[in-house]
């Protein structure tokens, strides 16, 4: 059975990235897939300090991620990009954890469309080489894309839904053979 782990990048107790994330894995499961939101408010995640090893719950999250199939990251749009949350949380994680795993990607804004968030999560998979779904979702005015927790627009929550079948569809897709620069991307 494929497993799918979602991180959500906010902290917000009535956040609508989890939100968005767990519609995602609701259609991750009816598609057959064993399911964890891993919220990052459970996790003590200091900055990392490359220097000191074994940081707070750091060890426990990297583990979950590692042992996931595939992954889907949610971040709330911040400054043109994604949360620092989610940012420190994937400074704990590495090739170990994202090389040659399928990642699905979700943003979403409180305005216009998160797109720049995608693209610089993207960006940072991609350098852990992992295969990113060409799919992903944008919620753009979240505030009045949900109503009591749930997407009221039918062609966003399709697009959710769509991720989160995508997510299993391609869960065990065979990664491309390592290339020179993959090596090349050790960290400071």
């Amino acid at each position: 059975m494929v497993t799918v782990a979602a991180v959500p990048g906010s902290l917000r107790t009535e956040s609508y990235t989890r939100l968005a994330l767990d519609r995602a894995l609701d259609a991750a499961e009816a598609t057959g897939a064993d399911t964890e939101l891993l919220d990052l408010r459970a996790f003590d995640l200091p900055p990392l300090d490359p220097d000191v090893d074994g940081q707070g719950d750091a060890a426990a999250f990297t583990r979950r991620v590692r042992e996931a199939d595939a992954v889907l990251l949610g971040s709330p749009m911040y400054h043109g990009s994604y949360s620092g949350v989610l940012k420190n949380a994937l400074d704990h994680c590495g090739f170990d954890e994202f090389e040659g795993k399928t990642v699905g990607l979700l943003g979403v804004a409180g305005g216009a469309f998160p797109i720049t968030t995608l693209e610089h999560l993207r960006s940072v998979c991609r350098a852990l080489d992992a295969w990113v779904l060409p799919h992903q979702a944008a919620i753009p005015r979240a505030s009045a894309a949900f109503e009591d927790g749930r997407l009221v627009d039918d062609t966003l929550a399709a697009r959710v839904d769509t991720l989160g079948r995508r997510i299993v569809e391609y869960a065990t897709i065979e990664p491309d053979p390592s290339t020179f620069e993959s090596n090349q991307n050790v960290g400071g």
